[in-house]
Formats: structure tokens, C-alpha cells, sequence
């Protein structure tokens, strides 16, 4: 754990990873701070990037996205070009919700949020597929979530 947090910090990274949308007030209250120094420290962990934004979750059923996949892609050469072109794709695919480089036998691991099976023939062929520098891909359709969490909860 990081040395400049000391356990009020770290309880408001904790409520606020719960609930971003608390207000100073409710905040100060759950951690035991009057509002002022509640509002200074969350602004210097703002600051110090501790904190890096809020956001809303959204219901991807209620928006008809029924699928989530999880891809994994081998690149056919690993040249700065390659890489670049690749990610530069990647950020720009609105279905693409997270993209991981990482070891092992495929170079990508790509998280997918498509409308069924007909919205990820769709994505392949009109998206990924048309990416230059993709010698191979695997996927897996996720069947159901056992735990979701957008950000990780520090502990004291």
C-alpha cells in the first residue's frame, strides 16, 4: 500500500469505490471527518491521481446488449507499427470495453459487449477482421458474471 495514504484515505477511496455519487456531506459522515477536511483530502487524491474519475454504470441488458466475449488475439509480428495500429483500432471500437497486452500464447485479451450472436458476426467482420497485423484469434462467450467490480477496494 501506498505510504502517503494513511487509513482516512484509505476509507474514503473505499466509500467512494462503492459509491461515487455520495455527496461531501455523506462521505465526511462515513468516514468520520468534518466536511472541509473530508472535501480537501478527496480533492488532493483527486489531484495526486488517486482517484482518476466517476463514472454511471449502465445496465448493458436494458441498452438489448446480450453478449459479453471475451477475445484473444496473436498479432502476426510484434514492430512498434504493428502494435500501434493495432491499439489505436482497439480504442476506437466503441463495442471494445477493456483491451489487456499480456504473456503467454496470445498477445491481446479484448472484452466485447455486442448485441447476440448476430452483433459479434458483425463486430469480426466489420471491425476486428479488418485490422491489419492479426494472424489469429479465440473466442469465448461469457455465460454468466460472478463478480463485477470497476475498480479495486483498498483495505486498511
Amino acid at each position: 500500500m501506498d505510504k502517503n495514504l494513511d487509513a482516512i484515505d484509505l476509507r474514503i477511496l473505499k466509500e467512494l469505490s462503492r459509491d461515487g455519487r455520495l455527496s461531501n456531506n455523506q462521505l465526511a459522515e462515513r468516514v468520520g471527518l468534518s466536511t472541509s477536511p473530508c472535501w480537501q483530502r478527496v480533492k488532493r487524491l483527486e489531484k495526486e491521481g488517486y482517484i482518476e474519475g466517476y463514472i454511471a454504470l449502465l445496465n448493458s441488458e436494458k441498452l438489448g446488449i446480450t453478449e459479453l466475449v471475451i477475445i484473444e488475439v496473436t498479432l502476426e509480428r510484434h514492430d512498434e507499427k504493428i502494435l500501434e495500429e493495432f491499439g489505436r483500432a482497439m480504442i476506437n471500437i466503441p463495442e471494445v470495453l477493456e483491451v489487456y497486452l499480456t504473456t503467454g500464447e496470445y498477445d491481446y485479451q479484448i472484452k466485447v459487449a455486442v448485441k447476440g450472436t448476430k452483433g459479434y458476426e458483425e463486430f469480426l467482420r466489420e471491425k476486428l477482421y479488418k485490422i491489419p497485423g492479426i494472424r489469429h484469434s479465440r473466442s469465448s462467450f461469457t455465460l454468466r458474471c460472478l463478480k463485477k467490480s470497476h475498480s479495486i477496494t483498498p483495505t486498511a
